[in-house]
């Protein structure tokens, strides 16, 4: 296999090059400055402040205000995995290179940490009001010491019962030495001595939450919930019958998962991974939470044992450990304290049994809006009908995530079984779904499936599907182009765009695009419509941007409006500045990760920043400039990142449909004019929330685009009641 790594380093030294024209410092501002940029990983963590907001909004239902107290718990979890942990392996190596914004690694490990206690405290005080608020719905997380006896027996006969035989003490002492601790694992810590002894003893107990063991207990049919490990505690004399117990405390660590191996030197990249996730599973640990009262005796072993900083690496947040697992309780069936039922409606161009191909190439191309419109009935309709379709010859996908009952694997099967070529792009290296990927690897192998791993040296991120028929005049392809994963799951919760095609140009780039996936072969492979990563979109960017400048003038002002997860990319960030200091408006919607500080007098005056956290995770990428005027959007996989654009294979299509193009300007304008879900940056990097005036819209952007996904399915619905019988219905197989 030809290895990329040479022709992309040669490609990105040209882009910096010609960079240097772009972004030339001038005397008022050097763009070489730190102070310019704001750092990856404490931007990140404000995106967390954000999210945590909605906890505490009185304007969020009282159980999506749990469900967000979770979701910045699971955040922290793995931004210690990963990002605590790849700067710690910095430290380890002795990496003394600062960020552009003037860090160390071990200098961002310590202002992270300063910002995540800030944070974890803000938490707990958030969890403490929200358990009160509960108990006003009848909902109650008691602790053990608040049942009744007859409530502490039945918890007891229970845990006896369906919880107990998993457990497994392990003694500490010269013949025991410490236990491996699982990553994210609660557990027990034991102190205890014989009833005729004094010399204490330890013992470490797992908290074997997971596998159909919920957190939360249940109190017989009440709405009375108690933390598992609170009955165990209580219960211990089950696990050590005739021991006194001097003390139990509870501690969790958190392993690093930022292991890498090189892959070049890999012979087996499937084996490879694998061994990788069993290194994982050992991997040093890079966090220690403990309950708040611990004895310091014990706080120092704990610690020492880990190879921790006890001063710095032992987080003790004053309450509940874990919070992740308020989850268990933020889905209880209470409909009346959760946002209204969403249920996503067809897209308007797909309602009827009419065949889908004959549907996109009629229209020439759809836009889909996830998770407004249906995943089940546009992408995986589209790939259930290709299986099925006798026309339908071949079958090509590129799989980043998906759920673990995917019907879009079991359509993929079927087209297998159906005798169509199947051709599939699995990424093993896709973090924390590596295991899946092994697996659905192996399942789509054992059904006939052509399957490969990309190629050497970059993660497979574009989301793409090929389709080639036989149409009654020859051979078509029809594609379909996203920015979110091919996954049912996450298409009900994250916002996605999605364009169904049958260009011509797109086709045969797509084309090209699996026949370098499969082979790794010649990545300077001519592309006529798609801009690719990391052979051609960062340039591309770059060009467009100062393309923008030198069009820019009174006549014919110049704009460029991005929305993406992240702007991290310093050549990017430098071109956008550059652009605003030449005059270019320049808005930018960025849910998390921002380098660059808007309103610098002198630079970034015609630069917003807007973050937008709602019910669903922003996730949509579009790229609009106003080319003098000939206008041009661009939607696909890829944040504006050093990874994306350098060490990522990802896709941006361009989107040329008149109607296509108002769908696009009306969510950038919507989420522009937001006074309800949107956050605005300040020149110092702190975001504040937009609130709306007297007379304004009162509901954020993603209620009215509820609203109007259900107003379009309703008109449509309508019209096509009132259309002649026979006019556009039918199966047309043509």
């Amino acid at each position: 296999m030809e290895k990329t790594g040479k022709t992309r380093v040669a490609a990105l030294k040209h882009a910096s090059t010609d960079l240097q024209q772009v972004v030339a410092p001038t005397e008022e501002h050097d763009l070489s400055s730190p102070e310019l940029y704001l750092n990856r990983e404490l931007t990140w963590l404000e995106f967390n402040r954000r999210v945590l907001h909605e906890a505490q909004d009185e304007r969020t239902p009282l159980l999506e205000r749990v469900k967000f107290l979770s979701i910045v718990a699971s955040n922290f979890d793995e931004f210690f995995m990963k990002r605590i942990g790849g700067l710690k392996q910095q430290v380890g190596a002795a990496v003394h290179q600062l960020t552009i914004d003037g860090r160390s690694p071990q200098q961002q490990i310590a202002e992270c940490y300063e910002v995540v206690r800030e944070i974890e405290s803000q938490q707990q005080h958030i969890v403490s009001d929200l358990v009160r608020r509960l108990v006003e719905q009848k909902i109650v997380l008691a602790r053990h010491d608040e049942l009744d006896s007859d409530q502490r027996l039945a918890l007891r006969e229970d845990y006896l019962a369906n919880i107990y035989p998993l457990v497994t003490p392990q003694a500490m002492d010269p013949a025991h030495p410490f236990p491996f601790v699982s990553n994210l694992s609660l557990n027990l810590l034991v102190t205890l001595h014989h009833r005729k002894e004094k010399i204490p003893h330890l013992a470490r107990v797992k908290v074997p939450v997971g596998l159909g063991i919920p957190r939360w207990l249940r109190v017989a049919d009440t709405d009375v919930f108690i933390r598992l490990e609170e009955v165990m505690a209580k219960n211990l004399d089950l696990l050590f019958p005739g021991m006194e117990v001097e003390a139990c405390e509870l501690f969790r660590v958190t392993r690093n998962v930022y292991t890498q191996q090189d892959e070049e030197e890999a012979d087996d990249l499937l084996a490879m991974i694998e061994s990788e996730l069993r290194d994982r599973r050992f991997a040093p640990i890079v966090r220690l939470e403990v309950e708040k009262g611990m004895s310091p005796e014990r706080f120092a072993m704990l610690a020492a044992e880990f190879g921790l900083d006890p001063r710095a690496d032992v987080f003790e947040p004053g309450g509940m450990l874990a919070t992740r697992d308020l989850l268990e309780i933020a889905q209880l069936e209470r409909p009346e304290l959760c946002d209204p039922d969403h249920h996503p409606v067809e897209h308007p161009a797909l309602i009827g049994e009419r065949n889908i191909f004959n549907v996109i190439r009629d229209a020439g191309s759809l836009l889909l809006r996830h998770p407004y419109q249906s995943f089940s009935r546009s992408v995986e309709r589209f790939l259930r009908e290709a299986s099925r379709d006798p026309k339908v010859r071949a079958i090509k996908v590129t799989l980043y995530r998906t759920s673990a009952d995917s019907r879009v694997m079991d359509y993929l099967m079927e087209a297998a079984r159906n005798g169509k070529q199947v051709a599939v792009v699995v990424e093993l290296k896709a973090r924390f779904d590596e295991e899946a990927n092994i697996r659905w690897a192996a399942r789509l192998e054992e059904a006939g499936i052509h399957v490969t791993y990309g190629v050497v040296g970059v993660k497979t991120h574009c989301k793409v599907i090929l389709v080639v028929r036989q149409d009654y005049n020859g051979l078509r392809r029809y594609a379909h182009i996203g920015t979110g994963n091919y996954h049912a799951q996450t298409a009900r919760l994250y916002s996605d765009l999605g364009l169904f095609t049958c260009d011509d140009q797109i086709g045969a780039d797509l084309t090209e695009l699996f026949n370098y996936l499969t082979t790794g072969y010649k990545p300077r492979r001519k592309y006529r419509k798609l801009l690719l990563a990391p052979t051609t979109l960062k340039r591309a960017l770059l060009d467009k941007i100062q393309r923008e400048i030198s069009l820019h003038g009174p006549a014919s002002p110049g704009r460029i409006q991005i929305k993406m997860n992240a702007l991290e990319d310093a050549d990017i960030t430098q071109a956008l500045y550059c652009a605003a200091r030449a005059g270019v408006e320049v808005d930018l919607i960025v849910r998390d990760t921002c380098r660059l500080r808007p309103a610098i007098p002198g630079l970034s005056e015609r630069v917003r920043v807007v973050s937008i956290v709602g019910r669903f995770l922003e996730h949509t990428r579009i790229v609009y400039f106003r080319n003098g005027g000939d206008e041009e959007y661009y939607v696909g996989s890829a944040d504006c990142m050093k990874r994306n654009l350098e060490s990522r294979v990802e896709a941006m299509v361009p989107i040329e449909d008149a109607g296509h193009r108002r769908e696009l300007r009306a969510i950038i304008d919507s989420q522009l004019s937001d006074r309800r879900s949107a956050w605005e940056m300040d020149e110092a990097g702190r975001y504040a929330q937009l609130t709306p005036l007297d007379g304004e819209e009162q509901r954020g952007c993603q209620e009215l685009f509820i609203a109007a996904a259900e107003r379009q399915y309703r008109d449509a619905t309508r019209l096509r009641r009132r259309r002649p019988r026979g006019v556009g219905g039918g199966r047309n197989l043509r």
